[in-house]
């Protein structure tokens, strides 16, 4: 016959035993959650792949001497990679995009065409200002008509190029334009600023409105005119990852290498200002 005292011993024991159990099982759980959490952490922590591939790049026209330079800095980084690029019209390479070319990124002269591929929701993420362009007068080497302001391109007989205002340069032209309060009839329209530009290198006009970015780059081909009234019609340049991007990871290391302080460099250096 147990006692009293036996069965509160057996009690005892198996309410320890008990005890024993919860105290095992929580420390498995609370272990198995530390090991998790370091997984995660380590995960987090991890340097991503390197890229490979080829990127595809829409870019505005105005980017290509500083593009060009940061797509062979890329590959020199990322052996396996490839850039590939295709520069024009803002407006342009939108309509290109949102009618389902395939590319990586956009990068745009304009948020107003930036927006053209968000709405139709072509971009992945928010897009991101990483540079800004301000307008310059290019005339002809030693500026022969001795153009000084902007005022000076109403002058009658001269020869006046100006982008078509469908595309940023223009619309910035028409702006500065505006804030001069002054009325203009170029010669032509052209579709992206590289060919207002070259219409005065080849000699087909006397002076173009463009971006101060493709006057250096021009060299001693044309001649800069700086005006106030380009303060009036600044442009911000903004970068996209596009939805359907084919490499989206090499195409996000390349919008990395835009906005890093490399990347700036070499396009301060082409002329542009820091967002």
């Amino acid at each position: 016959m147990q006692t009293l005292s036996t069965r509160r011993s057996r009690r005892t024991l198996r309410a320890g035993g008990a005890g024993a159990a919860l105290l095992l099982a929580l420390s498995a759980c609370a272990s198995s959650s530390d090991t998790n959490a370091t997984a995660k952490s380590g995960s987090s922590a991890a340097a991503p792949a390197n890229p490979s591939g080829t990127v595809t790049v829409f870019a505005a026209a105005s980017l290509e001497e500083g593009f060009t330079k940061l797509g062979e800095r890329f590959e020199q980084r990322h052996p396996g990679t490839k850039v590939t690029f295709s520069f024009g019209g803002s407006d342009s390479l939108a309509a290109s995009i949102t009618g389902g070319a395939p590319a990586d990124v956009f990068a745009s002269a304009s948020p107003k065409t930036m927006k053209v591929v968000t709405d139709a929701g072509g971009t992945s993420g928010t897009p991101a200002t990483f540079v800004r362009n301000q307008l310059e007068i290019a005339t002809l080497p030693g500026n022969p008509d001795n153009i000084s302001s902007l005022k000076d391109l109403t002058q009658s007989g001269l020869k006046v190029v100006l982008c078509d205002e469908s595309v940023p340069c223009g619309a910035a032209a028409r702006k500065a334009l505006d804030a001069g309060k002054l009325k203009l009839t170029p010669v032509s329209y052209e579709q992206d600023v590289k060919s207002a530009l070259t219409k005065v290198e080849l000699k087909e006009a006397d002076a173009a409105v463009v971006y101060k970015t493709d006057v250096r780059a021009a060299g001693d081909k044309v001649e800069g005119v700086d005006f106030p009234e380009s303060a009036d019609a600044v442009n911000d340049y903004p970068i996209a990852l596009l939805e359907d991007a084919p490499n989206a990871e090499a195409a996000q290391a390349f919008i990395d290498l835009v906005k890093s302080a490399d990347g700036q460099k070499v396009l301060t250096e082409a002329g542009f200002l820091e967002p």
